[in-house]
Protein backbone atom coordinates (compact mmCIF):
# COMPACT_ATOMS: atom_id res chain seq x y z
CA UNK A 1 0.00 0.00 0.00
CA UNK A 2 1.31 3.36 -0.94
CA UNK A 3 1.71 5.55 2.12
CA UNK A 4 -0.48 8.68 2.05
CA UNK A 5 0.85 12.01 3.04
CA UNK A 6 -0.84 14.46 5.40
CA UNK A 7 -4.35 15.55 4.35
CA UNK A 8 -4.45 18.56 2.10
CA UNK A 9 -6.04 21.65 3.62
CA UNK A 10 -9.43 22.51 2.09
CA UNK A 11 -9.69 26.25 1.31
CA UNK A 12 -12.38 27.98 3.31
CA UNK A 13 -14.97 30.19 1.58
CA UNK A 14 -14.38 33.83 2.22
CA UNK A 15 -17.13 35.55 4.16
CA UNK A 16 -19.33 37.95 2.19
CA UNK A 17 -18.57 41.56 2.85
CA UNK A 18 -20.63 44.56 1.88
CA UNK A 19 -23.93 44.51 -0.02
CA UNK A 20 -24.96 43.40 -3.49
CA UNK A 21 -24.59 45.94 -6.28
CA UNK A 22 -27.43 48.42 -6.61
CA UNK A 23 -28.51 47.14 -10.03
CA UNK A 24 -28.71 43.59 -8.71
CA UNK A 25 -30.85 44.66 -5.75
CA UNK A 26 -33.21 46.51 -8.14
CA UNK A 27 -33.39 43.44 -10.41
CA UNK A 28 -34.12 41.14 -7.49
CA UNK A 29 -36.80 43.39 -6.02
CA UNK A 30 -38.39 43.79 -9.45
CA UNK A 31 -38.63 40.02 -9.90
CA UNK A 32 -40.16 39.61 -6.44
CA UNK A 33 -42.58 42.50 -7.10
CA UNK A 34 -43.82 41.04 -10.39
CA UNK A 35 -44.09 37.57 -8.87
CA UNK A 36 -46.31 38.87 -6.06
CA UNK A 37 -48.41 40.93 -8.50
CA UNK A 38 -49.20 38.16 -10.94
CA UNK A 39 -49.66 35.59 -8.18
CA UNK A 40 -52.70 37.49 -6.89
CA UNK A 41 -54.61 37.85 -10.13
CA UNK A 42 -57.84 39.23 -8.62
CA UNK A 43 -55.99 42.03 -6.84
CA UNK A 44 -54.01 42.67 -10.02
CA UNK A 45 -57.26 43.02 -11.99
CA UNK A 46 -58.81 45.28 -9.34
CA UNK A 47 -55.81 47.59 -9.21
CA UNK A 48 -55.56 47.78 -12.99
CA UNK A 49 -59.28 48.57 -13.11
CA UNK A 50 -58.67 51.65 -10.99
CA UNK A 51 -55.88 52.86 -13.26
CA UNK A 52 -57.85 52.11 -16.43
CA UNK A 53 -60.94 53.86 -15.04
CA UNK A 54 -58.98 56.98 -14.08
CA UNK A 55 -57.17 57.09 -17.43
CA UNK A 56 -60.31 56.51 -19.48
CA UNK A 57 -62.53 59.03 -17.69
CA UNK A 58 -59.86 61.72 -17.33
CA UNK A 59 -58.89 61.55 -21.01
CA UNK A 60 -62.51 61.38 -22.11
CA UNK A 61 -63.30 64.54 -20.16
CA UNK A 62 -60.16 66.41 -21.19
CA UNK A 63 -60.47 65.26 -24.82
CA UNK A 64 -64.08 66.45 -24.97
CA UNK A 65 -63.08 69.75 -23.35
CA UNK A 66 -60.32 70.26 -25.93
CA UNK A 67 -62.81 69.45 -28.68
CA UNK A 68 -65.25 72.05 -27.40
CA UNK A 69 -62.42 74.54 -26.98
CA UNK A 70 -61.40 73.95 -30.59
CA UNK A 71 -64.94 74.76 -31.71
CA UNK A 72 -64.52 78.19 -30.14
CA UNK A 73 -61.08 78.71 -31.69
CA UNK A 74 -61.86 77.04 -35.01
CA UNK A 75 -62.47 80.15 -37.07
CA UNK A 76 -59.43 82.03 -35.77
CA UNK A 77 -57.16 79.00 -36.28
CA UNK A 78 -58.26 78.47 -39.89
CA UNK A 79 -58.79 82.05 -41.05
CA UNK A 80 -55.16 82.41 -42.21
CA UNK A 81 -54.63 85.82 -40.58
CA UNK A 82 -51.47 86.88 -38.74
CA UNK A 83 -53.12 89.89 -37.11
CA UNK A 84 -56.74 90.65 -36.21
CA UNK A 85 -58.56 93.94 -35.69
CA UNK A 86 -61.91 93.79 -33.86
CA UNK A 87 -64.11 95.95 -31.68
CA UNK A 88 -62.62 96.55 -28.18
CA UNK A 89 -65.14 94.33 -26.36
CA UNK A 90 -64.74 91.27 -28.60
CA UNK A 91 -63.28 88.26 -26.75
CA UNK A 92 -64.43 85.53 -29.13
CA UNK A 93 -66.29 85.03 -32.40
CA UNK A 94 -68.82 85.82 -33.68
CA UNK A 95 -68.32 89.43 -32.62
CA UNK A 96 -71.29 91.52 -31.57
CA UNK A 97 -70.11 94.98 -32.58
CA UNK A 98 -68.75 96.16 -35.92
CA UNK A 99 -65.84 98.50 -36.66
CA UNK A 100 -65.27 101.20 -39.25
CA UNK A 101 -63.55 100.41 -42.53
CA UNK A 102 -60.97 103.04 -41.55
CA UNK A 103 -59.17 100.20 -39.74
CA UNK A 104 -58.97 98.29 -43.03
CA UNK A 105 -57.57 101.29 -44.91
CA UNK A 106 -55.01 101.95 -42.18
CA UNK A 107 -53.88 98.32 -42.20
CA UNK A 108 -53.43 98.28 -45.98
CA UNK A 109 -51.22 101.37 -45.71
CA UNK A 110 -48.74 99.68 -43.33
CA UNK A 111 -45.40 98.85 -45.05
CA UNK A 112 -45.13 95.30 -43.59
CA UNK A 113 -48.71 94.30 -44.45
CA UNK A 114 -49.01 92.04 -47.49
CA UNK A 115 -52.82 91.93 -47.53
CA UNK A 116 -55.78 93.01 -45.41
CA UNK A 117 -59.43 92.03 -45.86
CA UNK A 118 -62.61 92.79 -44.02
CA UNK A 119 -64.90 90.01 -42.82
CA UNK A 120 -68.58 90.14 -41.90
CA UNK A 121 -70.08 87.66 -39.41
CA UNK A 122 -73.72 87.76 -38.44
CA UNK A 123 -76.89 85.80 -37.82
CA UNK A 124 -79.09 84.86 -40.78
CA UNK A 125 -82.26 82.81 -41.16
CA UNK A 126 -82.85 80.19 -43.84
CA UNK A 127 -86.40 79.33 -44.86
CA UNK A 128 -87.13 75.62 -45.18
CA UNK A 129 -89.31 73.89 -47.79
CA UNK A 130 -91.51 72.64 -44.95
CA UNK A 131 -92.36 76.21 -44.00
CA UNK A 132 -90.12 76.54 -40.95
CA UNK A 133 -86.78 78.28 -40.62
CA UNK A 134 -83.32 77.59 -39.20
CA UNK A 135 -80.56 80.00 -38.14
CA UNK A 136 -77.07 80.00 -39.65
CA UNK A 137 -73.95 82.07 -38.96
CA UNK A 138 -73.30 83.91 -42.22
CA UNK A 139 -69.67 84.77 -42.96
CA UNK A 140 -68.79 87.21 -45.72
CA UNK A 141 -65.23 87.03 -47.05
CA UNK A 142 -63.21 88.30 -49.99
CA UNK A 143 -64.08 85.77 -52.71
CA UNK A 144 -60.76 86.37 -54.48
CA UNK A 145 -58.38 85.73 -51.57
CA UNK A 146 -60.67 83.47 -49.48
CA UNK A 147 -59.01 84.45 -46.21
CA UNK A 148 -61.41 83.69 -43.40
CA UNK A 149 -62.94 80.68 -45.11
CA UNK A 150 -64.35 78.47 -46.30
CA UNK A 151 -62.14 75.43 -45.64
CA UNK A 152 -62.64 71.64 -45.38
CA UNK A 153 -64.57 71.61 -48.66
CA UNK A 154 -66.02 68.14 -49.34
CA UNK A 155 -68.23 69.04 -52.33
CA UNK A 156 -68.11 71.89 -54.80
CA UNK A 157 -65.40 74.54 -54.76
CA UNK A 158 -64.50 77.34 -52.32
CA UNK A 159 -64.34 79.81 -55.20
CA UNK A 160 -68.02 79.19 -55.94
CA UNK A 161 -68.97 82.08 -53.63
CA UNK A 162 -67.69 84.44 -56.32
CA UNK A 163 -70.75 83.49 -58.36
CA UNK A 164 -73.87 85.63 -57.86
CA UNK A 165 -76.17 84.72 -54.96
CA UNK A 166 -74.12 81.66 -53.97
CA UNK A 167 -73.32 80.33 -50.52
CA UNK A 168 -71.41 77.37 -49.06
CA UNK A 169 -73.04 75.40 -46.24
CA UNK A 170 -72.07 72.78 -43.64
CA UNK A 171 -72.54 69.08 -44.39
CA UNK A 172 -73.69 68.17 -40.85
CA UNK A 173 -76.62 70.58 -41.12
CA UNK A 174 -77.80 69.73 -44.64
CA UNK A 175 -80.74 67.62 -43.49
CA UNK A 176 -81.64 70.11 -40.80
CA UNK A 177 -81.70 72.83 -43.47
CA UNK A 178 -84.15 70.91 -45.65
CA UNK A 179 -81.93 68.36 -47.42
CA UNK A 180 -79.45 70.71 -49.10
CA UNK A 181 -77.32 69.54 -52.03
CA UNK A 182 -75.15 71.26 -54.60
CA UNK A 183 -77.42 73.50 -56.62
CA UNK A 184 -80.20 73.60 -54.01
CA UNK A 185 -82.00 76.92 -53.73
CA UNK A 186 -83.27 78.46 -50.51
CA UNK A 187 -84.35 81.80 -49.17
CA UNK A 188 -81.81 83.38 -46.80
CA UNK A 189 -82.77 86.61 -45.06
CA UNK A 190 -85.32 87.25 -47.80
CA UNK A 191 -82.95 86.57 -50.75
CA UNK A 192 -82.87 83.52 -53.01
CA UNK A 193 -79.49 81.79 -52.72
CA UNK A 194 -77.87 78.76 -54.39
CA UNK A 195 -75.67 76.18 -52.65
CA UNK A 196 -72.31 76.15 -54.45
CA UNK A 197 -70.24 74.09 -51.99
CA UNK A 198 -70.35 72.00 -48.82
CA UNK A 199 -67.91 71.99 -45.89
CA UNK A 200 -67.35 69.39 -43.16
CA UNK A 201 -66.87 70.01 -39.45
CA UNK A 202 -67.50 73.78 -39.39
CA UNK A 203 -69.85 73.73 -36.42
CA UNK A 204 -69.04 76.34 -33.77
CA UNK A 205 -71.04 76.84 -30.61
CA UNK A 206 -74.31 77.99 -32.09
CA UNK A 207 -75.56 77.83 -35.68
CA UNK A 208 -73.29 76.36 -38.36
CA UNK A 209 -71.23 78.55 -40.67
CA UNK A 210 -72.46 79.52 -44.13
CA UNK A 211 -70.03 81.42 -46.37
CA UNK A 212 -70.74 84.03 -49.00
CA UNK A 213 -68.95 86.76 -50.93
CA UNK A 214 -68.34 89.83 -48.78
CA UNK A 215 -70.61 92.20 -50.73
CA UNK A 216 -73.39 89.62 -50.99
CA UNK A 217 -73.15 88.94 -47.23
CA UNK A 218 -73.29 92.68 -46.55
CA UNK A 219 -76.59 92.91 -48.42
CA UNK A 220 -78.00 89.83 -46.69
CA UNK A 221 -77.00 91.12 -43.23
CA UNK A 222 -78.07 94.68 -44.09
CA UNK A 223 -74.76 96.12 -42.87
CA UNK A 224 -73.58 99.63 -43.74
CA UNK A 225 -70.84 99.82 -46.37
CA UNK A 226 -68.34 101.36 -43.95
CA UNK A 227 -68.86 98.71 -41.25
CA UNK A 228 -67.36 95.23 -40.81
CA UNK A 229 -66.99 92.64 -38.08
CA UNK A 230 -63.20 92.33 -38.18
CA UNK A 231 -60.13 92.97 -40.29
CA UNK A 232 -57.87 90.04 -41.18
CA UNK A 233 -54.24 90.91 -41.91
CA UNK A 234 -51.39 88.92 -43.43
CA UNK A 235 -47.86 90.25 -42.95
CA UNK A 236 -45.09 90.13 -45.54
CA UNK A 237 -42.59 87.25 -45.43
CA UNK A 238 -39.98 87.97 -42.77
CA UNK A 239 -42.09 90.59 -41.03
CA UNK A 240 -42.91 90.20 -37.34
CA UNK A 241 -46.67 90.01 -36.62
CA UNK A 242 -46.05 91.36 -33.11
CA UNK A 243 -44.32 94.44 -34.53
CA UNK A 244 -47.10 95.00 -37.08
CA UNK A 245 -49.71 94.64 -34.32
CA UNK A 246 -47.85 97.19 -32.18
CA UNK A 247 -47.81 99.70 -35.07
CA UNK A 248 -51.52 99.20 -35.66
CA UNK A 249 -52.29 99.62 -31.94
CA UNK A 250 -50.54 102.98 -31.99
CA UNK A 251 -52.39 104.06 -35.16
CA UNK A 252 -55.80 102.69 -34.10
CA UNK A 253 -56.34 103.31 -30.37
CA UNK A 254 -60.14 102.82 -30.57
CA UNK A 255 -60.07 99.17 -31.72
CA UNK A 256 -58.59 95.91 -30.44
CA UNK A 257 -55.47 94.73 -32.34
CA UNK A 258 -53.89 91.34 -31.60
CA UNK A 259 -52.05 88.54 -33.31
CA UNK A 260 -53.70 85.23 -34.15
CA UNK A 261 -52.16 83.37 -31.17
CA UNK A 262 -53.19 86.21 -28.84
CA UNK A 263 -56.76 86.00 -30.14
CA UNK A 264 -56.78 82.23 -29.56
CA UNK A 265 -55.49 82.78 -26.03
CA UNK A 266 -58.21 85.34 -25.30
CA UNK A 267 -60.83 82.82 -26.44
CA UNK A 268 -59.39 80.20 -24.06
CA UNK A 269 -59.44 82.71 -21.19
CA UNK A 270 -63.03 83.63 -21.99
CA UNK A 271 -64.18 80.00 -22.03
CA UNK A 272 -62.39 79.19 -18.76
CA UNK A 273 -63.42 82.32 -16.87
CA UNK A 274 -66.78 83.31 -18.29
CA UNK A 275 -68.40 79.91 -18.89
CA UNK A 276 -68.96 76.78 -16.80
CA UNK A 277 -67.20 74.51 -19.31
CA UNK A 278 -63.82 74.60 -17.60
CA UNK A 279 -65.26 74.00 -14.13
CA UNK A 280 -67.51 71.15 -15.31
CA UNK A 281 -64.86 69.17 -17.15
CA UNK A 282 -62.14 70.02 -14.64
CA UNK A 283 -64.26 68.67 -11.78
CA UNK A 284 -64.97 65.45 -13.65
CA UNK A 285 -61.27 64.96 -14.39
CA UNK A 286 -60.27 65.49 -10.76
CA UNK A 287 -63.01 63.08 -9.67
CA UNK A 288 -61.64 60.40 -12.01
CA UNK A 289 -58.11 60.83 -10.62
CA UNK A 290 -59.35 60.68 -7.01
CA UNK A 291 -61.31 57.48 -7.65
CA UNK A 292 -58.31 55.90 -9.35
CA UNK A 293 -56.03 56.98 -6.47
CA UNK A 294 -58.35 55.46 -3.87
CA UNK A 295 -58.72 52.16 -5.75
CA UNK A 296 -54.98 51.78 -6.29
CA UNK A 297 -54.15 52.77 -2.68
CA UNK A 298 -56.59 50.30 -1.15
CA UNK A 299 -55.62 47.51 -3.53
CA UNK A 300 -51.90 47.86 -2.82
CA UNK A 301 -52.51 48.15 0.94
CA UNK A 302 -54.71 45.04 0.83
CA UNK A 303 -51.99 43.17 -1.05
CA UNK A 304 -49.44 44.08 1.62
CA UNK A 305 -51.76 43.00 4.43
CA UNK A 306 -52.35 39.65 2.71
CA UNK A 307 -48.61 39.12 2.36
CA UNK A 308 -47.37 40.31 5.74
CA UNK A 309 -45.57 37.06 6.47
CA UNK A 310 -43.83 37.17 3.10
CA UNK A 311 -42.67 40.73 3.71
CA UNK A 312 -41.62 39.75 7.22
CA UNK A 313 -39.59 36.89 5.77
CA UNK A 314 -37.88 39.28 3.39
CA UNK A 315 -36.99 41.54 6.29
CA UNK A 316 -35.76 38.59 8.34
CA UNK A 317 -33.26 37.55 5.65
CA UNK A 318 -31.82 41.03 5.43
CA UNK A 319 -34.06 43.02 3.09
CA UNK A 320 -34.13 46.67 4.13
CA UNK A 321 -37.01 49.12 4.07
CA UNK A 322 -35.29 50.80 1.14
CA UNK A 323 -35.32 47.50 -0.75
CA UNK A 324 -39.04 47.07 -0.06
CA UNK A 325 -39.58 50.63 -1.24
CA UNK A 326 -38.04 49.58 -4.56
CA UNK A 327 -40.43 46.62 -4.65
CA UNK A 328 -43.49 48.81 -4.20
CA UNK A 329 -42.12 51.35 -6.68
CA UNK A 330 -41.76 48.66 -9.35
CA UNK A 331 -45.30 47.44 -8.66
CA UNK A 332 -46.81 50.93 -8.82
CA UNK A 333 -44.99 51.80 -12.05
CA UNK A 334 -46.09 48.50 -13.60
CA UNK A 335 -49.71 49.15 -12.64
CA UNK A 336 -49.46 52.70 -14.05
CA UNK A 337 -47.94 51.76 -17.41
CA UNK A 338 -50.17 48.73 -18.09
CA UNK A 339 -53.34 50.49 -16.90
CA UNK A 340 -52.54 53.68 -18.84
CA UNK A 341 -51.92 51.79 -22.08
CA UNK A 342 -55.20 49.90 -21.73
CA UNK A 343 -57.11 53.06 -20.77
CA UNK A 344 -55.64 55.08 -23.64
CA UNK A 345 -56.49 52.29 -26.06
CA UNK A 346 -60.10 52.31 -24.87
CA UNK A 347 -60.46 56.10 -24.98
CA UNK A 348 -59.01 56.13 -28.51
CA UNK A 349 -61.67 53.66 -29.58
CA UNK A 350 -64.34 55.79 -27.90
CA UNK A 351 -63.04 58.95 -29.61
CA UNK A 352 -63.16 57.25 -33.01
CA UNK A 353 -66.65 55.90 -32.36
CA UNK A 354 -68.23 59.23 -31.43
CA UNK A 355 -66.31 61.43 -33.87
CA UNK A 356 -68.62 63.70 -35.84
CA UNK A 357 -68.82 67.36 -36.88
CA UNK A 358 -70.97 68.02 -33.82
CA UNK A 359 -68.64 66.39 -31.28
CA UNK A 360 -65.01 65.41 -31.62
CA UNK A 361 -62.64 64.38 -28.84
CA UNK A 362 -59.12 65.71 -29.31
CA UNK A 363 -56.30 63.54 -27.94
CA UNK A 364 -53.05 65.37 -28.75
CA UNK A 365 -49.70 63.66 -28.01
CA UNK A 366 -49.15 65.97 -25.04
CA UNK A 367 -52.33 64.67 -23.42
CA UNK A 368 -51.47 61.03 -24.13
CA UNK A 369 -47.93 61.19 -22.71
CA UNK A 370 -49.06 63.48 -19.91
CA UNK A 371 -51.66 60.90 -18.89
CA UNK A 372 -49.00 58.21 -18.51
CA UNK A 373 -46.82 60.52 -16.41
CA UNK A 374 -49.75 61.55 -14.19
CA UNK A 375 -50.79 57.94 -13.64
CA UNK A 376 -47.22 56.98 -12.73
CA UNK A 377 -47.11 59.76 -10.14
CA UNK A 378 -50.59 58.83 -8.86
CA UNK A 379 -49.68 55.14 -8.45
CA UNK A 380 -46.38 55.94 -6.70
CA UNK A 381 -48.24 58.21 -4.27
CA UNK A 382 -50.91 55.55 -3.82
CA UNK A 383 -48.24 53.06 -2.73
CA UNK A 384 -47.32 55.27 0.23
CA UNK A 385 -49.99 53.70 2.47
CA UNK A 386 -48.61 50.24 1.78
CA UNK A 387 -45.07 51.49 2.40
CA UNK A 388 -46.03 52.91 5.80
CA UNK A 389 -47.49 49.53 6.76
CA UNK A 390 -44.34 47.70 5.67
CA UNK A 391 -41.98 50.06 7.51
CA UNK A 392 -43.72 49.23 10.80
CA UNK A 393 -43.46 45.46 10.18
CA UNK A 394 -41.19 43.52 12.58
CA UNK A 395 -39.20 40.61 11.14
CA UNK A 396 -39.82 38.62 14.34
CA UNK A 397 -43.49 38.19 13.44
CA UNK A 398 -42.42 35.41 11.06
CA UNK A 399 -41.50 33.20 14.03
CA UNK A 400 -44.69 33.76 16.00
Amino acid sequence: MTPQGPPRAVPMAKPLTGRAPLWLRWKTMARVAWGMMFHQKLKLAGTLFGVVFATLLANQQLGTFLGLLYKNQMYVKNAGADVWITAPSVQQLPPGRTISDAALLTARAMPDVEWADGVLIGAATMQLPSGGSEPVTLVGVNATRLKGGPWNIVAGDAGAIAQPDTIIVEDAEREKLGGLNLGSRRELNGHRVTVGGITWGLLPFGPSYAFADYEFARRLLRTDRDQMSAVLIGVKPGADPQAVAAQLKAALPDVFVRTGPEFEESIVNYVLRQTAIGITFGTSTVFALIVGFVIVSLSMLSSVVDNLREFGTLKAIGTTNWDLTKLLFVQSMTYAVIGSVIGLGLVTRVAGGIRSPKLAMLLPPQLVFGSIVVMCVLCVLASSLALLRIRKLEPAMVFR
